[in-house]
């Protein structure tokens, strides 16, 4: 799947449900990602919010996917 440089509203409203799943499947998976690394680089000191760019940013367009997959009650299961 494509996605937007910004994800919004009207482009989440555009998915159907099986794609509005799938991307929130994606994007978990890109953020899973990007707080493994800062994770590791970080250890103990590891904060979401204090992190470099791209994990926020993959934070945020997860997030938003998330909760708009969650408000049409939709569930996603996730790969191990």
């Amino acid at each position: 799947m494509t996605y937007p440089d910004r994800i919004d509203r009207q482009w989440i409203a555009s998915l159907t449900d099986a794609e509005l799943q799938h991307a929130e499947s994606e994007l978990r998976a890109r953020f899973a990602e990007q707080e493994t690394l800062e994770k590791q680089r970080r250890g103990a000191h590891y904060d979401l919010l204090r992190g470099p760019e791209a994990l926020t940013a993959a934070w945020l367009r997860w997030s938003m996917v998330s909760n708009a997959t969650r408000a049409r009650g939709l569930s996603v299961r996730y790969r191990n």
